[in-house]
């Protein structure tokens, strides 16, 4: 299996379809780079050369105990990229995967990226605070962490109604799978990454996006509300095309799949 070594001496689990324009996808909480098989298939089919990751602590990839912050994370995308060489990127973020998305943007100063998706994504400022009024409690993501603690098996099965909107919005094997791809993640990550998905503070990154960007969401996102990161980010990034599943949950790659491709491909081509 093809690994990147992090700075930290971290392996970095990656794959590597298809040949022709560069397609990076980065997963959401808490599942690896299978989330994405489907995009996948369907671009590199399309003539597109596609690469995902395992964020670190996740999937095939390493499980130190530290590192879990964006700045990390962004840099372990740009360790794969270097690696690989590649250029005129469009990077694709799901939920957590947004802000690696933007973390890496403007860390790196757009290198290598030529457009952006941000899918679901926690960006640009998902907990409540005194200039975030309209954010998420911070009790909320206390107590995700004490049921991951407590019992992390149940509480991740019971988190699959919400994730996908309804009990039987997706197959039955859907939601095995992908529990499965997070029974592997590190507790401590899958603890972790809790903190730096919902207190990380994105509005600075996204003034970095000077690329064409979409953005998509649902509008019965129960898990990253729509007012507070798709109509945010999109009012942050004034250039952006912004497109809203009416009706759509927070796992809308699983749930519009057939729309959500062909979204993603007319971006590309366009």
């Amino acid at each position: 299996m093809p690994f990147a070594t992090a700075k930290d001496g971290t392996e970095i689990f990656y794959k590597d379809w298809g040949s022709g324009p560069v397609v990076f996808f980065s997963h959401g909480w808490p599942l690896d780079a299978d989330m994405w098989d489907q995009q996948m298939v369907f671009l590199a089919e399309q003539g597109y050369r596609v690469i995902a990751h395992d964020r670190r602590g996740f999937g095939r990839s390493g499980q130190p105990w530290s590192g879990y912050d964006y700045d990390t994370f962004a840099d372990d995308i740009g360790t794969i990229l270097d690696t690989l060489d590649v250029f005129d990127v469009t990077l694709v973020g799901f939920s957590m995967g947004g802000g690696d998305v933007a973390r890496y943007i403007s860390r790196s100063g757009g290198k290598r990226v030529t457009k952006a998706c941000l899918t679901s994504a926690v960006t640009p400022y998902f907990i409540k605070a005194d200039d975030n009024p309209d954010g998420v409690e911070l009790q909320v993501f206390d107590g995700i962490r004490d049921g991951l603690r407590k019992d992390r098996p149940q509480f991740l099965l019971d988190f699959n109604p919400v994730f996908y909107g309804a009990p039987d919005a997706v197959s039955e094997g859907i939601q095995a799978q992908m529990s499965q791809i997070a029974f592997m993640a590190s507790l401590k990550a899958t603890l972790d990454c809790v903190g730096a998905f919902s207190q990380t503070d994105f509005r600075p990154d996204l003034a970095a996006f000077t690329m064409p960007t979409l953005i998509i969401h649902g509008d019965n996102d129960q898990v990253v509300p729509i007012a507070t990161s798709g109509q945010a980010a999109h009012a942050a990034i004034p250039h952006s095309v912004f497109k809203v599943y009416e009706g759509a949950p927070h796992a809308l790659t699983f749930t519009e799949q057939e729309r959500y491709n062909a979204d993603l491909l007319e971006f590309l081509q366009n």
